[in-house]
């Protein structure tokens, strides 16, 4: 049986298309994953800043989907911060990670 392709189907198969949607899935990967670990440690914005000893402004721009310049160094002192390490994966394209 032919599978019936999806509106997204076909928009996903304009490569400039595919590839600014998942630069955007990434960023907001990124800041659900910063938003997430922050509220399985039960901080707020404000807390979390104090223990990174940065602002609260800085870390609502990290868990904004819009924000493209993480800094290493501040997503390592928010994973500490909230009791995990952070691990950055490079995988294969095409691959179901991917």
């Amino acid at each position: 049986m032919k599978k019936t392709k999806t509106y997204m189907d076909k928009l996903m198969e304009n490569k400039e298309f595919r590839e600014k949607f998942d630069e955007e899935y990434q960023n907001i990967c990124i800041g659900e994953q910063i938003a997430g670990i922050r509220h399985r440690a039960n901080l707020t914005q404000d807390a979390l800043a104090k223990r990174t000893h940065t602002t609260k402004s800085a870390i609502s721009r990290y868990e904004n989907s819009d924000y493209k310049s993480y800094s290493m160094p501040l997503l390592n002192k928010i994973a500490e911060a909230c009791g995990a390490v952070l691990k950055i994966d490079f995988v294969a394209k095409g691959t179901k990670k991917g």
